[in-house]
């Protein structure tokens, strides 16, 4: 197939990877210095729905596959369904699931599937309100999308008065904060499950755990991911109750309620002492979790895709032996403030995607630009360095091995990424 990937990060390198893999024709918006290597890239502006329906039609593709969220939420799959060009993704109305923290939270309650007891609040005094009646710690999200930084864990109430304040009042988030979900602190393990959708099948990946704190023991700010592994310590016992008691009745329910939901469903959990509850729903692919689990799918994902598209999914997902993990180097400065312009050392000697393949590591290109012949760090997450081999150990140890190999002056990489995965979880 001819298939334009929407996007310019790591998951989206990963993703043109695994689809370069099988022979498709692939066209990138607008990509990455390395998603290059395998796709032809096109400058592209992620919000410009218009023009990314133009470069579709443009470049006759057979399939659109968009990986951020941002442009879901501005409904360009309802503008390439519109123009006749099938798209891996949901619809906006449908991708509310992610884009409203309040929608999701009160679809959940209508269809009875488990997560954290919450209230809405559009003041700043409702909020330090519910987050009495939680009890401390408690957690603040805004409503809308916030690149990452709309959560808050309060500890007392000087932190909650603080976030409320700042989206409430000061409108850090602009619309996106002007109504806050107070939740009740859910204590336990965290695991993401991602499932393709054509709207009533799904299918499930391999479970993924991710490090979303920056400093090692999971201590310092959140940030959007510092690494990952797949497969994540569940049971399968455990994955196959989460697929029945949350991603079932969510498709059912979107369908239910008009709003068929197509594409990939990524359901964050907390595993704790009340069993899976479910912290939050996105509707593409998460990052890093992508980038360990791409090296672990067997077949052609362009062929799921495609069915999901149509509304058809019928091939079983695939996955080879083994475990992957993934470690990400990023910008001095961030997640506050990353620092651009660093060059990137070693980059030059990383080998082609065919001799990655063959040693089974992989380097995923995020925060990169050319500057004439060198590679230059562009701010935030820069790159992923993935490994699968066929023990989580040895997989840990060649990913942090190819990280050695590069160098970025102040770049951040935490160092116990795969190193605190526990025994299988569940029963």
């Amino acid at each position: 197939m001819r298939i334009l990937i929407v996007g310019s990060g790591a998951r989206e390198h990963a993703l043109a990877w695994q689809l370069s893999r099988f022979g498709h024709q692939l066209h990138a918006a607008p990509g990455n210095p390395g998603i290059e290597r395998v796709a032809r890239c096109h400058d592209a502006r992620l919000d410009d729905v218009a023009g990314l329906v133009a470069l579709a039609r443009a470049l006759a593709v057979d399939l659109v596959v968009v990986g951020p969220e941002a442009p879901l939420a501005l409904g360009v799959v309802d503008a390439l369904d519109a123009a006749g060009i099938a798209a891996f993704g949901p619809t906006r109305t449908a991708a509310r699931l992610e884009s409203s923290k309040v929608f999701a939270k009160e679809f959940m309650a209508r269809h009875g599937i488990p997560s954290a007891p919450f209230r809405v609040a559009g003041s700043v005094e409702d909020a330090l309100a519910a987050a009495h009646a939680f009890g401390w710690p408690c957690v603040l999200k805004a409503d809308g999308l916030a690149a990452g930084k709309g959560v808050v864990v309060a500890r007392g109430e000087f932190e909650a008065r603080a976030f409320a304040g700042a989206c409430l009042r000061e409108r850090r988030f602009g619309d996106a904060g002007a109504r806050l979900v107070v939740e009740e602190f859910l204590p336990g393990e965290e695991a993401s499950l991602f499932f393709l959708s054509d709207g009533e099948r799904v299918a499930r990946f391999e479970p993924a755990r991710d490090y979303k704190r920056l400093l090692d023991g999971d201590l310092g700010p959140n940030t959007g991911g510092m690494g990952a592994l797949a497969p994540a310590p569940l049971d399968a016992g455990l994955c196959a109750r989460i697929e029945a008691e949350v991603a079932r009745p969510t498709i059912a329910g979107m369908a239910q309620e008009g709003a068929p939901f197509r594409g990939l469903l990524y359901v964050g959990l907390m595993l704790g002492p009340a069993g899976a509850r479910v912290l939050e729903y996105n509707v593409r692919f998460g990052d890093p979790e992508t980038q360990v689990l791409m090296p672990l799918v067997a077949g052609d994902l362009g062929e799921h895709f495609a069915e999901c598209a149509r509304g058809a999914l019928r091939s079983p997902l695939e996955f080879t032996d083994g475990f992957s993990a993934g470690v990400v180097l990023a910008t001095p400065g961030y997640p506050e403030a990353p620092r651009a312009g660093g060059v990137l050392a070693g980059l030059e000697r990383w080998p082609s995607p065919e001799e990655e393949d063959a040693n089974a590591t992989w380097c995923f290109h995020a925060g990169t630009r050319r500057d004439d012949d060198r590679l230059v760090a562009s701010g935030g997450r820069v790159l992923t360095i993935v490994a699968r081999r066929p023990t989580l150990g040895e997989a840990r140890r060649a990913a942090y091995e190819g990280l050695r190999s590069i160098a970025l002056v102040g770049g951040q990489a935490r160092g116990d990424i795969a190193a605190l995965a526990q025994g299988a979880v569940g029963g």
